[in-house]
């Protein structure tokens, strides 16, 4: 197994390391291997994680159905690519690289796309409800990525139990509007990946169909581990899937979104940084005399005032200074320290907050 690719993709799963973010090319080959190639260099120049195909062979769609849609069965044919063609893109990503990864749509695909050792096992969301393919997908111990697009919330926990119950635990949840593209955000319902991380305990991403990078930056911002993008060198060449890809700059967009955006959401662990501590000292007020206060006098509150810098006594410690004697002259607008002040009439008086 490749180890480094598949370490990156643990690693953005675990949430030590940006997320893992997937170029989709699907079928925008178009069934030229040479043209998939060309893809497979631009994902890896926009600093994608995987360039990701569809595999595909005899049997995706029943006879009827081609019989119902004109020239259909001549597209999927012409646009297949065969499992020698796949072997040659898997080593075309080798080359250039990225990771290799597809779609199978067979239990026979399964095994030849494990035999080219990809980082995961992509299961589409149309198969998700197919437990064969779900058993082929885990019979090969590698993570598998689980898109879940036109699936209920039973649907997706019988899936998951299939796999559970076949000892396979390595699973990525992506959420998935099925539509290409959503005809309204108000369908994309980005909060779901909160709740099937909450639900069912599995690492959450987005599988995106929408137009442009909003949406995908929004996801990730939302904490999608894994994104999986459609990716084309032109959003006008024919096919039927480049109209909602994403073009070289915008998976480029893509990807130093998924970095910053990790490294902005950080920790639920608050920790305040020494450069912010730096500026604190300057921006922050301490407490300062609001006139000349001479040795031996009492201090009262009406005696104080705050100021910046904040090096000093904090406008909320200030308690700790009234009612005591200076045992020094201090300046007005000076800050005051405890050195100024002693012991002696010490009794807690409350700073007060009135307007």
């Amino acid at each position: 197994m490749n180890s480094d690719r598949t370490s990156r993709l643990s690693a953005a799963v675990a949430g030590a390391a940006s997320p893992y973010i997937i170029a989709e090319i699907g079928a925008n080959h178009n069934g030229d291997l040479d043209l998939a190639r060309r893809h497979i260099a631009a994902a890896a120049a926009a600093g994608a994680d995987a360039a990701k195909f569809q595999s595909w062979g005899a049997g995706l769609f029943a006879q009827s159905f081609y019989d119902e849609r004109d020239g259909l069965k001549e597209a999927i044919e012409a646009y297949a690519v065969d499992a020698a063609g796949m072997a040659a893109l898997a080593q075309a990503c080798a080359d250039t690289g990225i990771a290799y990864a597809s779609s199978p749509f067979s239990e026979q695909e399964v095994c030849e796309l494990d035999a080219l050792d990809p980082p995961f096992i992509k299961i589409a969301s149309m198969d998700l409800n197919n437990d064969r393919m779900l058993l082929a997908a885990a019979a090969v111990k590698r993570t598998i990525v689980l898109s879940t697009g036109f699936s209920t919330f039973g649907e997706i926990e019988h899936a998951l139990n299939t796999l559970e119950d076949a000892g396979h635990r390595d699973t990525v949840l992506l959420h998935c509007v099925s539509v290409y593209p959503p005809a309204s955000d108000d369908m994309l319902n980005l909060r779901n990946m909160e709740m099937l991380r909450r639900a069912f305990g599995y690492p959450v991403g987005f599988s995106d169909h929408t137009l442009g990078v909003e949406v995908t930056l929004a996801a990730l911002a939302l904490g999608a581990v894994v994104i999986e993008k459609h990716f084309t060198l032109d959003k006008t060449m024919e096919g039927w899937d480049h109209a909602v890809s994403a073009e070289p700059q915008e998976m480029a967009q893509i990807v130093t979104g998924a970095q910053r955006i990790w490294q902005a959401l950080g920790s639920e662990r608050r920790v305040v940084s020494a450069a912010e501590r730096d500026n604190a000292a300057i921006m922050r007020r301490s407490v300062v005399a609001g006139r000349t206060i001479r040795a031996g006098e009492t201090i009262c509150e009406d005696d104080l005032v705050f100021r910046r810098p904040g090096t000093g006594i904090a406008p909320n410690d200030a308690g700790l200074l009234i009612g005591r004697v200076a045992v020094r002259d201090v300046a007005a607008e000076a800050l005051l320290s405890l050195d100024d002040i002693g012991s002696a009439g010490v009794r807690p008086i409350e700073v007060s907050h009135a307007a």
